[in-house]
């Protein structure tokens, strides 16, 4: 086997505090937070003379993950618009599975996030929609039906 598990998503954001809560109002569990700067991240990452602050959070199941990144120094650089479409080359969104997905769309709203498109029906299968959160996040929501 050449992997065990797929432990996290990093997102890289500006505004942590907004995008923590976010995703707690989600069902994340914050696991923890703290600054991370140093050699060892340096040689990571290959970027010199980073400080940043990280939170990381937990689906309620334990099994998936996002670390949420907000760089002091060097400053985050912006590589695409803020709210890029759907079909922008490179990671579009991150998508959860939800019990009740108009109660997650409302709870949601109250953070600020807007439907991407609309919320559709795929068959008796699945409800879905991709909401655009904080900074610009898409997030997939899919409820199974039946």
């Amino acid at each position: 086997m050449t992997i065990q598990r797929m432990d996290n998503v990093l997102i890289v954001v500006d505004d942590l505090d907004a995008v923590i809560a976010f995703f707690v109002e989600l069902g994340m569990e914050l696991e923890g937070r703290m600054p991370v700067e140093g050699r060892w991240v340096e040689r990571v990452i290959g970027i010199h003379d980073v400080r940043q602050e990280v939170a990381m959070l937990r689906t309620p199941d334990g099994h998936s993950g996002i670390e949420l990144a907000k760089f002091h120094t060097p400053k985050a650089v912006r590589a695409e618009p803020q709210d890029a479409p759907a079909n922008t080359l490179g990671m579009r969104r991150v998508m959860f599975a939800v019990d009740d997905i108009e109660s997650v769309v409302a709870r949601l709203r109250t953070h600020g996030a807007e439907l991407v498109g609309e919320l559709v029906q795929y068959e008796n299968i699945y409800r879905l929609c991709y909401i655009r959160g904080p900074e610009g996040i898409i997030v997939g929501l899919a409820e199974q039906l039946g």
